[in-house]
């Protein structure tokens, strides 16, 4: 049976940006655990398209409804939590796959890569029920720890050094 310990725990307000905040939270959250940059960033950007998708159609964008989120681990895998009060709606086991043509030639809507993304960036992502609340689901994401070693550059950004061009090659 896995033992989750629980790093984070925080509400947001259901708000167009309110997911730069929350991306910010879960990230400071794994910081401990040393994560890869690439690690950092496709978590980043599975919890960013995760909390939107929460705030639009979930929550409606009503900013009086919280996206709730908890983020836990439990050494070997991050597993964060996103609910929101919009009720379960069923997923494709495999979404289907955007076609960049098709939207920048206005064939298909722009919108529609959050789901495929998501799925993209982590190991598994599902959408459970609360079983005492219905308007209430949780999408539920699993990454596997991924640490960076002496060699990876350090997880915080360096200073800022001046302009920088590009290389012609």
């Amino acid at each position: 049976m896995t033992t989750w310990h629980t790093l984070a725990e925080f509400e947001s307000a259901s708000e167009p940006g309110g997911e730069r905040d929350v991306v910010a939270r879960v990230i400071d959250s794994v910081s401990a655990l040393r994560l890869t940059r690439d690690a950092r960033d496709r978590l980043g950007t599975a919890v960013s398209e995760t909390v939107m998708n929460a705030i639009e159609h979930g929550n409606h964008n009503n900013p009086k409804l919280a996206v709730e989120t908890t983020v836990r681990t439990d050494g070997d895998t991050i597993e964060v939590l996103v609910s929101d009060r919009g009720g379960l709606r069923e997923l494709p086991d495999h979404p289907e796959i955007p076609d960049l043509d098709a939207k920048l030639e206005g064939l298909q809507r722009p919108r529609g890569w959050g789901l495929f993304l998501v799925r993209s960036m982590v190991d598994s992502m599902d959408v459970v029920a609360d079983p005492d609340d219905a308007s209430r689901h949780t999408a539920r994401l699993r990454m596997t720890v991924v640490a960076e070693d002496e060699t990876d550059p350090p997880h915080h950004p360096p200073a800022q050094e001046g302009p920088r061009h590009a290389e012609h090659v």
